[in-house]
């Protein structure tokens, strides 16, 4: 099938920012799956790395993992990647069993 293309489950949390701009996570955040789609717009870069959902929700991901193509409409797809990040101490927050 020549339509295929690689795709990938990221977990990730919302971000918000607090008085000074900076990047936090509101309490009690949880960590939900977005995947890349066929028009996903820039190139992943790293954990922490941000990414604009299709309803304009910005969103750090904090875990990702390699899916099989034909599960890809198990999760929406999110519009593009940035190339913003939030700092590694805010990642440290989130563990592997985070994402189950």
């Amino acid at each position: 099938m020549k339509n295929k293309y690689p795709v990938t489950r990221y977990y990730g949390v919302p971000v918000s920012y607090d008085k000074s701009g900076n990047y936090i996570f509101e309490e009690g955040v949880k960590v939900h799956a977005w995947r890349n789609g066929k028009h996903t717009k820039g190139k992943f870069q790293g954990l922490g790395q941000l990414f604009l959902t299709e309803n304009n929700l910005l969103v750090a991901i904090v875990g990702f993992e390699k899916m099989k193509f034909k599960d890809r409409h198990t999760l929406a797809p999110f519009e593009r990647f940035t190339k913003e990040s939030v700092p590694k101490e805010l990642l440290e927050r989130f563990s592997r069993e985070d994402f189950k």
